[in-house]
């Protein structure tokens, strides 16, 4: 499946789309970075509000409540307002959020919090079906660019959160503050977007009435693939540090191990995309997926402290091909934008509810233990089940029709031509 197309310059109203890739770029840079600059703030969050620990512990998990709640709304807001519209609402809340979470006290910053969260899903879901519909040649491209950009300033959001608080009249209020300079950015150049409508061609073939994804055994496995992956990074992101910390590491040592983790991740979130648009099918990438996930977690559990590096490494690697596989499938399994959405929709939403479990479950499990081998154990089970999940995501077909049938994409693609 060699699919060749037009150039950027060669598809009409380039300039357009020009603004476009630029604003692609700055959405996807304001995916991540807003959550992952709290992580390590929360210990003078928690001091400075004398919250408890519990309740600074929802400041993560929030966020990832609001995915699952307006994930399944987001393709409705679409439809009523335009994706365009939609994109450019949800960067003004998420604005506004980042200032709210950053002004006053406690009800603020939970709110503000609650805020992001829902902008974030509406993004999450739209922006994979928008680049089907804009860059149907290109979706490979765009899909790793747009991720490798999420990812980077959600490294940078982690990285820079507690130098930045450390400025002279910053603290931790400006040092979450400063990335609604970030999204004011991304609305800057996305504006034009709203004046360019139906400029630029879209998808050839609109989904019929009445199908819906939800009935699909194969957006179901897209789904629980999606959500297995999130639970993954949602989990070591949040114990990884106290996994290391027990083999030795300090607390320094350990934040920079995290560091590797999500550094090792941004080379795979551009290169698998480009790799999987050109394979007839994605399953061996699946499945190289889940055994690295498998062996990383396999290498962190025997604790030998040569062999951490390698598994934070490669965990890091699994969680994006991983993540970038996920976002590929909601355009490669589908037949036109209005049906990725409508998946990614789907798939966020259970996706980041099952993700929002595998922290509390994993911590539980260390409490009834007393060790960290029975939490990995589970890690390395569900490893197996991404290994099932993501062989039959990457199977060459596509969702078709609402009585969850699927054909190959070689016959969608005739059906459209």
């Amino acid at each position: 499946m060699n699919k060749k197309g037009p150039t950027l310059e060669q598809m009409p109203g380039h300039e357009v789309n020009w603004l476009l890739f630029i604003g692609i770029i700055f959405i996807g840079s304001n995916l991540r970075a807003p959550l992952t600059s709290v992580g390590s703030l929360i210990p003078f969050i928690r001091d400075d509000l004398e919250i408890s620990n519990a309740l600074a512990g929802t400041i993560t998990t929030l966020p990832l409540l609001a995915f699952a709640f307006l994930s399944p709304f987001a393709p409705k807001i679409a439809d009523r307002l335009g994706m365009e519209r939609a994109i450019l609402v949800s960067l003004i809340l998420l604005t506004v959020g980042l200032i709210v979470r950053s002004t006053f006290g406690a009800g603020f910053l939970f709110a503000g919090t609650i805020m992001i969260g829902l902008a974030i899903a509406v993004g999450n879901v739209l922006l994979p079906g928008y680049i089907k519909m804009n860059f149907p040649f290109k979706i490979g491209v765009m899909t790793g660019i747009y991720a490798v950009f999420m990812n980077v300033f959600g490294a940078l959001g982690s990285g820079l959160s507690v130098p930045i608080s450390t400025i002279r009249g910053v603290g931790w209020k400006g040092s979450l503050a400063v990335w609604a300079i970030l999204s004011a950015i991304a609305i800057f150049f996305w504006l034009p977007q709203l004046r360019k409508r139906n400029k630029i061609a879209v998808s050839a073939t609109p989904t019929k009435k009445g199908r819906s994804v939800w009935r699909s055994p194969l957006a179901w496995s897209i789904t629980l693939f999606m959500g297995l992956q999130s639970l993954m990074f949602y989990t070591l992101i949040t114990w990884l540090p106290d996994i290391l910390k027990s083999h030795g590491f300090s607390s320094n040592g350990a934040g920079w191990m995290l560091f590797l983790m999500q550094f090792a991740l941004i080379p795979i979130t551009f290169v698998i995309p480009v790799i999987a648009d050109k394979m007839k099918n994605q399953k061996l990438l699946a499945g190289v997926t889940a055994i690295l996930f498998f062996t990383g977690i396999f290498a962190l559990m025997i604790g030998a402290k040569p062999l951490l590096y390698i598994s934070v490494i490669l965990i890091g690697i699994a969680g994006g091909s991983a993540f970038s596989l996920s976002m590929m499938f909601f355009s490669l399994r589908t037949v036109d934008g209005q049906q990725a959405t409508e998946l990614s929709g789907m798939a966020q939403s259970l996706g980041y509810l099952l993700a929002a479990t595998g922290p509390v479950l994993f911590g539980a499990l260390y409490d009834l233990s007393g060790e960290w081998q029975t939490s990995l154990i589970m890690l390395m089970i569900l490893s197996g089940v991404i290994f099932i999940a993501g062989f039959e995501s990457g199977k060459d077909r596509v969702i078709i029709d609402h009585s969850a049938q699927s054909v190959t994409l070689s016959e969608s693609r005739a059906d459209n031509n």
